[in-house]
């Protein structure tokens, strides 16, 4: 078998799913009629080490380190024979094709045990609402991190599920620590990855390989895969791209990355690859190429002289994940955090609704890079077009949508054409909490299989998410997430510390406001990160705007993006990191509320300036309740049953109507005149969702009106008829 291009993500990314952007680029040769073929590496090393001949062969090299083993691995060593045992039939459950041993596996006596599971006794309030299913895939999975940790004490310590030697990629301003590892012998990992890789390029022979590297921890793994195949199919061109090129590899000057790399490409990779494509069979000079780096009489040039545009996203083709072995990907609950845990658990189809950000003005984001700065959104047809062919080919109905920021206009547009297609699908994406997310459409996005939301709360201080440009004030993302909340998504808010300018009592506030957002249920998952400057944001490009100093050294001839500075304001953000953390594992399981927020710190810290009832006074404000006259009208619900009766009084006969809508756990009825009812009827058959035309606000009043009927305003924001919001009657 021949393959003109050979798509490689090494490990580790994930092991639940596998990353897209492999699948993305051979959806595109596929326009191109280009032969390609792709793998994972990353899960395939998993699979091939958490077996039972993989084990046996952990442990005769775990035994070559007697008498240096902690007791922890001396216990593992001694229940050797428990984990060969049980790994096959661990991960065959964990891939979803062993269910019952669930119920094995929740027993004690039937995993071994190790230190990963001293944290059951901190666990167990998790249990009480996890199901047998759930409790088994944490179990199952810190007995995976145990033998993780065994791997990273004795044979390899670089090892970890989902990355691998992380620290060699990160803030790598030289290249001399990767390459002084690079010239050293294979370590066990290296040598199962060599293993694999060597027999796929035996059997395919490509032109070309294209290596993904979206994070530093498959950077590491990427370089071992470039260097073999330099060595043993010289012929071969071996290309990397990917998010880690994008952002760190942008000013790469250190000729010896070229020893294990003939091309390194810079952001969307169609255009580039296509381009080589055409080099390597001869038909494109070297100087035509597209965004890409190669060395040049024994210098890095950066070479983009080709006239061929970038193309856009309704030419770029279906994500295609042919090849990849997805029915044998591992669901693992690492843990309870429930927004985290989806990244880890089951499979996901990933698709993008729009390249780029279409707000693109935060100042701690790399806006000035392509990745972010090009927006251009995807028609709502074409994705679900995208959606039905991925369905088709995986057999997956779940969807993750890895949008920067998902734009408000077109998720409407997609939830509307995925109920009228009537598609059944489960998805989730990346927003931001603008206003524009109103109670109707966030239960339109629940109609159409959105099950949760994440977006940048950042630090919750009004002074400075407008520093941060974030476009939001802390008030109003109380309601968008209120929002969200009643129509049943579950929210997700990123929170940050350490932003330039920030105060100890900033920090405390922002904590304070978190706390009241967790305890009014309005939020239900968060994560603290501690910010990080890099080179391409507003912050790294402007840093005296922001009063802070850049200290020396930040730069190299290998990766340049993380800068490291110093801000005068002087706090020891470090210090708030493990009461952050730890407040906020307590609020997401609805504990801890009352405790004064100065005991989550083991160092003293201001107390709160934070009014206690500032949320919940923020989410009972009135708002002035207007509905644009060119707001879209939807019905999503069932057609009503319309009861006209007599009814007589003192010798006077009149008649009455009752609608009644019926969802699938309500009922409602409501009382209206006749004529209102009988127009009611007939207003929500033009409005259905799958109807030819959809009718603005504007419209639907002109209609009322045209009927002879009187008051429409009062007629429609009546309460009862308002209800209907919870039935599909919905303005959007």
């Amino acid at each position: 078998m021949s393959t003109t291009a050979f798509l490689i993500t090494p490990p580790f990314t994930q092991l639940n799913t596998p990353y897209p952007a492999t699948a993305y680029l051979k959806g595109f040769l596929n326009t191109k009629n280009i032969p390609a073929y792709q793998a994972d590496l990353g899960i395939e090393v998993i699979l091939a080490l958490y077996s039972k001949k993989g084990l046996a062969d952990l442990f005769t090299q775990v035994k070559l380190k007697q008498p240096e083993l902690s007791e922890n691995a001396r216990r593992m060593l001694a229940l050797q024979t428990h984990y060969i045992h049980t790994i096959d039939g661990v991960v065959s459950f964990l891939q979803g094709k062993n269910p019952t041993l669930a119920h094995l596996i929740c027993q004690d006596g039937y995993l071994p045990r190790a230190d990963r599971f001293k944290q059951l006794a901190d666990l167990s309030w998790a249990f009480g609402s996890m199901g047998t299913q759930d409790k088994a895939k944490h179990l199952a999975t810190l007995y995976l991190e145990d033998l993780a940790d065994l791997i990273t004490e004795c044979v390899d310590e670089h090892f970890g599920l989902s990355r691998y030697a992380e620290r060699l990629g990160r803030s790598a301003y030289s290249f001399d620590e990767l390459y002084t590892h690079l010239q050293q012998g294979y370590t066990y990992i290296d040598a199962l990855l060599i293993e694999l890789l060597s027999a796929k390029m035996e059997d395919l022979q490509p032109k070309m390989v294209a290596i993904s590297v979206p994070f530093p921890g498959n950077l590491y793994t990427a370089f071992r895969c470039g260097q073999w195949i330099k060595q043993h199919h010289p012929t071969c061109k071996v290309v990397m791209g990917g998010g880690f090129a994008n952002t760190e590899l942008r000013s790469l000057s250190d000729e010896r990355v070229f020893e294990f790399f003939d091309f390194i490409t810079l952001d969307d990779g169609e255009t580039p690859i296509e381009n080589l494509l055409e080099h390597i069979e001869g038909k494109r000079p070297v100087e035509l190429l597209k965004r890409c780096f190669t060395l040049i009489d024994g210098k890095v040039e950066y070479l983009n002289g080709s006239l061929n545009r970038d193309y856009k996203q309704s030419e770029v083709g279906t994500p295609d994940y042919s090849d990849l072995l997805l029915d044998q990907y591992i669901s693992a609950i690492e843990v309870v955090n429930p927004m985290h845990r989806m990244w880890s658990d089951g499979r996901w189809n990933k698709l993008t609704m729009a390249h780029g950000c279409y707000w693109g003005k935060c100042t701690f984001c790399d806006i000035s890079l392509d990745y972010i700065k090009l927006y251009e959104p995807v028609a709502a047809q074409l994705l679900c077009d995208r959606m039905e062919e991925m369905i088709q080919q995986t057999g997956q109905h779940g969807f993750h949508f890895v949008d920067e920021a998902a734009p408000p206009a077109l998720m409407r547009a997609l939830a509307l054409e995925i109920i009228r297609r009537k598609l059944t699908v489960t998805w989730w994406t990346n927003i931001r909490f603008e206003k524009n997310f109103t109670r109707d459409l966030c239960q339109l996005l629940k109609a159409s299989g959105c099950i949760a939301v994440s977006g940048g709360l950042e630090v919750a201080s009004d002074r400075l998410l407008e520093l941060i440009q974030k476009g939001v004030t802390v008030a109003q993302v109380a309601k968008v997430t209120r929002n969200f909340t009643e129509a049943g998504i579950m929210v997700h808010a990123y929170l940050m510390y350490g932003f330039p300018t920030q105060t100890a009592q900033e920090t405390i506030d922002s904590l304070e406001m978190v706390r009241q957002m967790f305890e009014a249920g309005i939020l239900q998952s968060g994560f603290w990160h501690q910010f990080a400057l890099t080179a391409h944001s507003p912050v790294g490009m402007n840093p005296t705007h922001f009063k802070i100093n850049i200290e020396p050294g930040c730069s190299g001839t290998f990766a340049n993006n993380d800068i490291l500075f110093t801000d005068p304001v002087g706090v020891d953000h470090d210090a708030f990191s493990f009461g952050l953390k730890k407040s906020l594992l307590n609020y997401m399981h609805g504990i801890g509320f009352d405790f004064p927020l100065q005991d989550w710190f083991e160092v003293k810290v201001p107390r709160t300036k934070i009014a206690k009832e500032y949320i919940v006074n923020a989410l009972n404000e009135d708002e002035i309740h207007s509905v644009k006259p060119s707001a879209k009208v939807v019905w999503l619900g069932n057609k009503p049953n319309l009861e006209i009766s007599t009814k007589t009084k003192r010798g006077e006969t009149w008649e009455t109507a009752m609608l009644t809508f019926y969802a699938i756990k309500d009922t409602l009825s409501i009382k209206v005149e006749v004529p209102q009812g009988k127009w009611v009827m007939e207003i929500l058959d033009k409005i259905r969702v799958d109807a030819s035309e959809t009718l603005t606000f504007q419209q639907v009043k002109d209609d009322y009106e045209a009927a002879g009927l009187d008051d429409f305003e009062l007629f429609w924001y009546n309460k009862p008829f308002n209800k209907l919001a919870n039935f599909g009657l919905l303005t959007l």
